[in-house]
Formats: C-alpha cells, sequence, structure tokens
C-alpha cells in the first residue's frame, strides 16, 4: 500500500510526530511532502499518482478534481474531526472513502478556554503586554470567576467536559442547544437568548454548519451584557465579525477571546485580533502533543484497518466506498 501525507514538514511535527509517523511507515510506503507550503490541487495530484491513500492535513484542499485526476486514490482521511477541506460529495460520487478522526483534543481546548476566562476576568494580558512596552499597567479591578455565569452555546464533547470544571471553580453554567439533552441538574439549559443576557462569558462551542453559520450576529451580541465577554472557541463561521468588530469597538461589551476566525486556516481575523479588548491565539486549541498525538494515531489505526480488508473507523460515506480495491 502507498500512501501520502500532505502535511509541510513543521505541521507534520506538530499535528502528526514522529512516534504516529514510524508506524504508519511500518503499516505502508509513505510518501511526505518536504516543500514550504501547502500542496495545491496540482502538486497533491502529482504526489499521489500511485498512492492508495492520502492523509491530508487542514491546509490543503481535496476538490473534486482530485477524485478524478486519482483514479487509483481509494481513501482519503484527516487527523481531525473537520473535514470540510474535503468535497465529500465528488469523493462519494468518484467512489472514495473519507475519514476522520476523534475529537482527541477536547481536554487541551477545555484548557485553554479556562486560560482565557481567567485573562479576561484579570486582565493579565493587558497587564503583561504594558510592562513588556516600557509602561506602568493601569491597576484595575479584577473579577472572581467564582460566583459569576457562563454561558455555552452548543453542548458537544467540549462543553460536556468543560461544563463540569467551570461549574466546580463555582460559575453558574447556562447552556443552550436545541439539540442536545442536558441531563445534569448543575446546569440550566436555555433558550440562546436568556444565555445571552445573563451571562457574564459567553462561550461560543457550536458546531459549525449552514443553519449555524452568523449565528452571532449584531442581534444576539446587543442582547449580551455591556459588561459581558465574549469568547469563540468553535469556527469563525459562527460569527459576523462586522458586528463583532463593531461591539468592541464601540465598547458595547467588555472584550473577546478567541482561538479561531475568518481568517485563512481558521486562524483569528487580524482586525479583531489587533484590538486592546481581544486575546487572540493562532488557533492553537489542539495543539498540544496528545491531542495531536491522539487524532495522528486514529488514521495509524484506519490505515492498519485498510491494510487488513476491513472498513476503517471514522468513516464518512461508507455507503458510497466502491474503489475498495
Amino acid at each position: 500500500m502507498k500512501l501520502l501525507l500532505t502535511h509541510v514538514p513543521q505541521a507534520r511535527q506538530q499535528y502528526y510526530g514522529a512516534r504516529a509517523l514510524a508506524r504508519l511507515q511500518e503499516l505502508a510506503e509513505v510518501t511526505l511532502h518536504e516543500g514550504d507550503v501547502p500542496l495545491d490541487s496540482q502538486g497533491v495530484i502529482a504526489a499521489a499518482r500511485e498512492v492508495d491513500f492520502i492523509i491530508a492535513d487542514r491546509a490543503t484542499a481535496v476538490p473534486a478534481v482530485i477524485f478524478e485526476s486519482l483514479p487509483g486514490l481509494k481513501v482519503v482521511m484527516r487527523s481531525a474531526v473537520d473535514i470540510r477541506n474535503i468535497d465529500v460529495a465528488a469523493a462519494s460520487q468518484a467512489g472514495v472513502l473519507v475519514t476522520h478522526a476523534e475529537p482527541g483534543f477536547v481536554t487541551s481546548v477545555v484548557e485553554l478556554t479556562v486560560g482565557f476566562l481567567v485573562d479576561l476576568a484579570r486582565g493579565i494580558t493587558r497587564a503583561a503586554t504594558d510592562y513588556r512596552e516600557g509602561r506602568k499597567p493601569e491597576i484595575r479591578v479584577g473579577r472572581q470567576l467564582g460566583g459569576s455565569t457562563v454561558g455555552i452555546i452548543g453542548y458537544g464533547r467540549i462543553s460536556r467536559e468543560l461544563a463540569p470544571v467551570l461549574a466546580a471553580m463555582g460559575m453558574t453554567v447556562l447552556v443552550s442547544d436545541p439539540y442536545a439533552q442536558v441531563d445534569d441538574r448543575c446546569f440550566q439549559k436555555v433558550p440562546m437568548e436568556d444565555l445571552l443576557g445573563r451571562a457574564d462569558y459567553v462561550i461560543c462551542l457550536a458546531i459549525a454548519n449552514e443553519e449555524t453559520e452568523n449565528l452571532l450576529d449584531a442581534a444576539a451580541f446587543a442582547r449580551m451584557k455591556p459588561d459581558a465577554f465574549f469568547i469563540n472557541m468553535s469556527r469563525g463561521n459562527l460569527v459576523d465579525e462586522a458586528a463583532l468588530l463593531k461591539v468592541l469597538t464601540e465598547n458595547r461589551i467588555a472584550g473577546a477571546a478567541m482561538d479561531v476566525g475568518r481568517a485563512p486556516d481558521q486562524m483569528p481575523s487580524p482586525e479583531l485580533a489587533r484590538l486592546a479588548n481581544v486575546i487572540a491565539t493562532p488557533h492553537i486549541g489542539g495543539l498540544t502533543p496528545p491531542a495531536s498525538e491522539s487524532q495522528a494515531f486514529d488514521t495509524v489505526r484506519q490505515v492498519e484497518a485498510l491494510v487488513k480488508g476491513e472498513v476503517p473507523p471514522g468513516a464518512a460515506n461508507l455507503k458510497d466506498w466502491t474503489r475498495r480495491g
């Protein structure tokens, strides 16, 4: 079996890891991308002429032309949950299987979210930046998280791990998700409008799809309290960034923190990240060795199944997989 791993060297080191790569090389003949920039479609086609499988990183798009140009390609895998960079409909039409990894990043994202909460409440980044730039920081009264109210929009795996942590810190936890049942009596399930009006901290963790596009729009931000903070740990697609920019620059909410945005590679948008009342990180929520290795080894397990002639875990379009070989 032959396989293409599309990650550039730095991404391969950060998001895949030596142990997973070594095991992958025991299972298949692996072609590595050694360039400094991600492969475009023609680059993928050229590198994958004779391969059976592709493991695509988040910066490498896999559009229809790749399936049309590579008749021997059987499977495209992502060492991540998000497979939106792959044209799954085109893969299904061509008979190519698409797989995704399990969310091994949950604990890492929870920890970064807690870090954002503490930073927003106590002004850590503001004070540290002032000191670093030779200014005396303004001494401001901070906030105690215990006793405050946090609202979580979306109740998936990250939220289900985050909510008990926040409750243990003494926060009142509100949850809004029309499709999820909240059984834990420590949390209150409320409509999103109520959550926005009551929360001191609003954390966006809803899934990104057509229904949630611009879920946080001008009307949503207008419902927030003027001293409330907004945190986005999901995807930039959920936020009307022009509306968020307006309420932040007009100080109609206290501030924001974000690890995601609408900039390339799901990064925070520079227009928002440069604001003094914003804390932004470059999409590093899942960038820890345990998180990256967990998802990398999911693709290893998929290849192990494939070389045995078995159906791999994480299949997204199994019924359309006809290029089994």
